[in-house]
């Protein structure tokens, strides 16, 4: 084999440079992120004792700051300063907010959440561009280059949590919160000291609609389109689609976009209410701060059988079209949930007369309720979130899919910002709650389904 066609068939080093800098991000954001919650309602002294309605509306302003900031970031970058700058900013913001957060100060607090979401914005939807500037257009490794740098962020993720958790355990709230900065840090100098790997994608590239999906997927930490098989649309299908009217494409994918503002206001419950969860009603010893590892621990396992099942499926032409997809992920986060229904309604079925439902801790579950329901929660995530993204970049009209990749980000943000439901945490009994998000993913799966007819004439061939 001649060594231009091992160039060809090999990642360049650049992939493994920007996988470790992602990594080592996606480590000390959800270093954060996993502990937070449980930090701004600690009453031992080093929190600041918040009730959950303040805690779950600054959680929800904030986490809804972060999947909007990347619109701004990216065009800065793109028009502006370049991609390897923009994230080499966006690392430093990153360690500011860290750094504050190690301090008990509520303005510091405040001052830590703006330079995350600043050092976010410039972070997130760079690094991912410059991936795929690491490619040629048409190269048949960029789909692996997205689900590598995926694992990436999954790893990461995975780890944050649990270094939290020990740190915290033994140091206590603020010390954990400085390990965030050492992440950050190694990250920005990873970049730095490797730098000659990544300096040909520093430059803005010609992006086509399939590249643009998976940049969009993984700043918002969503599985890249490679997870689906219906992603090499050919000429023949090209040209049906484009048969459609634009009104009737757009129009289409609104009724997407409201489907995943209901799916993040329900999965992103998993920084707030799934870790209370976690911390008051789960029986293990360790904090609820752990359980944001399940996730990306899920995820991890669970994506490529995914990948494996659709491409079975595909090749006995029995694949369901996208929005089927998104039918069954939307079902799956319900069961996800009322999973969590059913533990929370034995735990208060076993609480003695007269015991308040309500008090920290009155029962508390086998961590397998937890387990079970995030790898539901995952599944449904693997079903829906990519195939979302994969019919933003294949049926936006070509003059509307700038708008329609951002209009995916405020779809996001806007459910981030509905996390804020949390707030009825302590208002219902735990199974209210969990009832009452199953039931608002079970009403919008029932809306695609009665929509799938209509919604597969504006999408054909997907």
């Amino acid at each position: 084999m001649s060594t231009t066609d091992l160039a060809v068939n090999r990642h360049p080093k650049g992939l493994y440079v920007l996988f470790a800098t992602e990594m080592w991000e996606r480590f000390s954001f959800y270093t954060m992120t996993s502990m937070f919650a449980l930090y701004m309602r600690d009453t031992s002294g080093q929190g600041f004792g918040w009730s959950v309605d303040d805690t779950q509306a600054l959680y929800s302003n904030y986490i809804m700051s972060v999947y909007v900031s990347p619109l701004f970031g990216g065009w800065i970058a793109d028009k502006k300063i370049g991609y390897r700058k923009s994230v080499m900013i966006g690392g430093v913001f990153f360690m500011a907010g860290h750094l504050l957060l190690s301090i008990r100060s509520m303005p510091a607090v405040y001052a830590a959440l703006t330079c995350l979401v600043i050092g976010n914005g410039f972070f997130k939807p760079n690094v991912s561009a410059m991936v795929g500037n690491l490619y040629q257009e048409g190269s048949h490794l960029k789909d692996r280059a997205y689900n590598i740098f995926y694992m990436g962020i999954n790893v990461g993720a995975c780890l944050a949590p649990i270094v939290a958790e020990f740190m915290k355990a033994k140091f206590g709230f603020h010390p954990a919160f400085a390990v965030a900065v050492g992440g950050m840090a190694l990250s920005i100098f990873i970049l730095w000291k490797w730098k000659k790997h990544i300096e040909m994608a520093d430059t803005a590239a010609s992006r086509g609609a399939k590249t643009m999906a998976d940049t969009v997927a993984v700043t918002t930490d969503a599985p890249p389109q490679g997870v689906s098989q219906q992603d090499a649309a050919n000429a023949d299908r090209r040209a049906v689609m484009d048969a459609v009217p634009d009104w009737k494409r757009v129009a289409a994918l609104i009724v997407i976009f409201g489907i995943v503002v209901v799916f993040w206001m329900v999965f992103h419950q998993n920084g707030t209410t799934i870790t209370y969860w976690g911390n008051e009603n789960t029986n293990w010893k360790v904090t609820g701060i752990i359980s944001n590892a399940i996730n990306p621990g899920w995820v991890i396992l669970l994506t490529f059988p995914v990948i494996a099942f659709w491409r079975w499926l595909d090749k006995k032409g029995l694949e369901p079209s996208t929005p089927t997809k998104m039918v069954f992920g939307m079902v799956l986060t319900a069961c996800a949930f009322l999973i969590w229904f059913i533990a929370a309604k034995i735990g208060e079925a076993s609480l003695a007369p007269g015991t308040n439902p309500y008090a920290l801790g009155a029962y508390k579950m086998s961590p397998l309720w937890l387990l079970g329901a995030y790898g539901v929660l995952t599944a449904g995530e693997l079903m829906l979130s990519p195939m979302g993204l994969s019919l933003v970049s294949k049926v936006s009209p070509i003059r509307w899919r700038g708008i329609m990749m951002g209009g995916w980000f405020v779809a996001t943000g806007f459910g981030n910002k509905l996390t804020q439901i949390g707030q009825l945490w302590d208002d219902w009994l735990h199974s209210t709650f969990w009832l009452f998000c199953a039931g608002c993913a079970l009403f919008m799966a029932f809306v695609l389904l009665v929509l799938l007819k209509p919604l597969k004439k504006a999408m054909p061939g997907v």
